[in-house]
């Protein structure tokens, strides 16, 4: 035990940044980390004077694992199979705990700032000065009811609390952050062995059912499964390998060595399986309008108890959900590596390659959407002016709708005429503006347009009540190639700033993005989900963290999610402010270590992908 503990000190020593364990909220979620050793443990700054076994310790953490034993394979195999959680399920209940974990450290920060001085430094109160009560602290919106929470029987095992992990002594030798890292990547594999268990089940339960198959058209059934038997193919594969590097040592190596490979060579099955998402969506909605025997059939097979109460709808949308995640876990394990190690630059290449993906799935989805779209829209628009193409392959809606223009003279725009505005509607592209008036018919009537580079928007200061969220829109060549401007109204304060931001990007944010580096941005995490409504808005999932660029007074914030960069607006009562500014310091810090480009071991990394093959699918 002396050896393989000073083996384990001279591999896996980490210098511990102390603000390290105020940001963990996924390793808090999992808890359970043990405590500092006693200054007897050869783990614990043990010198080669006081355990001679040090002078030939391994200088390599490959090197301290080759002298661990592996464990048999059924042994993980077994564990493997016993994992009760649907993905869906694991997918909310550690979302949720990633959340609660952000609240409790916000609160332990609030009651430390908020708590009395030392006796020392305190300074003496006057006997007739009341003293003032502490700050309450904010209230948390309630989290949606999940009873997975609460149920000791469905959760997932953490690597430490496996009996071959406590009967190892391992865990008396690892420093915690290497007992972190292994738990971020335990759970990489366990969630894609429960993501593994819902496509399974999805295939045999729904997909396979003989009753199905005669109400469906094979055409229906292509569009509603897409290519689900080959994404389920590529998971089995992966976790199969993921399963062997598990039985190599008890304490894991590395998994994003496989991940990159699988997301270089494999993945571009969720890509097919995403790109269909509209149609799939639209055909599934259709059948349960116009099929009354596809809607019995399904509403019967999700009453199944192995279903868990989730319904088609969940499980057809997994594939996106599980390419999402697993960027998002490999980042959790980018974060507990050692800084330009090895492992550093594997997990660097696998989080590039999954964001690679990822952006092809978000693509082919938007893709697809947008060319119907722009066809509605076209057929849908008179021009009363020459005519402009809309419909092109670089050219998509970023948002429509009406607003109210000022008419009249100048003299008479502070009076309260019926006449005073006049209902216009915008369809704003993101290289062109086109103006319209509603005609019968669900017609538009275009009078006016503008290249999107060529617009200007100014809001008016001390408005009144009568030119409250009103805006100046200038265009400086328009379709008769002269300027124009046009005084617009909003609905609301909401309404207006979006407006504007949409018009002119380029418009001063109130608040410097993070990109920046410079400010402390403030910050919200997603509490309740949100799905988009207009395409100036941005999708939601529990557990997101943004950075507030611009709010409004009637609760709407422009914000920047970290993980992925992407812009929108959202309601505010879908999220709560993150109070801790070390939290969202670590946040911070975090985030630009993994979107780092020009690291050197990024280069150094470049060699090992020259390794085998990319027979992409």
């Amino acid at each position: 035990m002396e050896l393989l503990a000073a083996a384990f000190n001279a591999a896996c020593a980490v210098d511990h940044d102390s603000s390290t364990s105020e940001s963990d909220a996924r390793d808090s979620a999992a808890g359970h980390l043990p405590g500092s050793e006693s200054s007897s443990t050869p783990g614990n700054g043990a010198t080669p004077e006081e355990f001679p076994a040090l002078a030939d310790s391994p200088t390599t953490l490959t090197e301290a694992l080759q002298m661990i034993h592996p464990i048999p394979a059924d042994s993980w195999r077994n564990l493997i199979e016993q994992i009760g959680l649907l993905y869906q399920e694991y997918r909310d209940k550690s979302t949720l705990q990633e959340i609660e974990t952000r609240r409790q450290q916000d609160a332990e920060i609030q009651g430390g700032a908020d708590g009395c001085p030392s006796s020392e430094e305190a300074p003496e109160e006057d006997e007739g000065e009341e003293e003032e009560e502490p700050a309450s602290p904010p209230e948390r919106k309630a989290l949606p009811h999940i009873c997975l929470l609460s149920n000791p029987h469905s959760r997932f095992n953490l690597w430490q609390d496996l009996p071959e992990i406590q009967s190892s002594g391992v865990l008396d030798i690892l420093q915690p952050e290497e007992i972190r890292l292994q738990e971020a990547m335990f759970e990489l594999i366990t969630s894609e062995a429960s993501y593994y268990k819902s496509l399974n089940l999805l295939v045999s339960h729904f997909m396979e059912n003989e009753r199905l198959k005669k109400i469906l058209h094979p055409s229906e059934a292509h569009i509603l499964f897409s290519n689900v038997l080959d994404v389920m193919a590529v998971s089995e594969r992966f976790l199969l390998e993921l399963e062997r590097r598990m039985e190599e040592n008890i304490v894991i190596s590395d998994v994003c060595d496989i991940v990159y490979r699988y997301a270089a060579d494999h993945f571009s099955v969720y890509i097919t399986y995403v790109s269909n998402q509209t149609y799939q969506e639209r055909t599934y909605k259709q059948l349960l309008q116009e099929k009354a025997a596809f809607r019995e059939l399904i509403a019967q097979l999700e009453l199944d108890p192995k279903c868990r109460g989730l319904p088609l709808s969940s499980f057809l949308i997994l594939p996106f959900q599980r390419i999402t995640r697993l960027k998002l876990l490999v980042q959790n394990i980018l974060k507990r590596v050692e800084e330009r190690s090895e492992r550093e630059g594997t997990a660097l290449d696998a989080h590039k390659e999954l964001e690679l993906v990822v952006k092809a799935c978000n693509e082919g989805v938007r893709k697809m959407s947008r060319t119907e779209q722009m066809i509605s829209i076209q057929k849908k628009m008179e021009f009363k002016i020459k005519s402009v193409p809309i419909i092109s392959h670089s050219r998509w809606l970023l948002k429509q709708g009406e607003l109210q223009q000022m008419s009249g003279p100048k003299t008479s725009r502070t009076l309260r005429t019926k006449k005073l505005f006049r209902e216009i509607y915008l369809f704003l592209f993101n290289d062109l503006l086109v103006i319209c008036r509603q005609i019968p018919g669900d017609k538009y009537q275009v009078f006016d347009s503008a290249p999107r580079g060529l617009l200007r928007a100014e809001e008016l200061e001390d408005q009144g009540q009568t030119l409250a969220n009103v805006f100046i829109l200038r265009l400086l060549e328009n379709s008769d190639d002269r300027e124009a401007t046009y005084m617009l109204k909003a609905s609301s304060q909401s309404e207006m700033k979006r407006w504007m931001t949409s018009l002119a990007p380029n418009r001063r944010a109130k608040f410097v993005s993070f990109t920046s580096r410079l400010l402390d941005c403030p910050q919200v995490q997603c509490v309740h989900p949100y799905v988009a409504q207009q395409p100036d808005e941005l999708t939601l999932e529990l557990a997101d963290i943004l950075n507030i660029l611009d709010k409004t007074e009637d609760g709407w914030i422009f914000g920047e999610r970290l993980h992925d960069q992407e812009r929108g607006w959202f309601p505010s009562n879908m999220t709560e402010e993150i109070l801790n500014p070390k939290i969202r310091s670590q946040n911070l810090k975090e985030c630009f270590r993994v979107h780092k480009m020009d690291d050197p071991q990024r280069s150094q990394n470049k060699d090992r992908r020259k390794l085998g093959s990319r027979n992409r699918q």
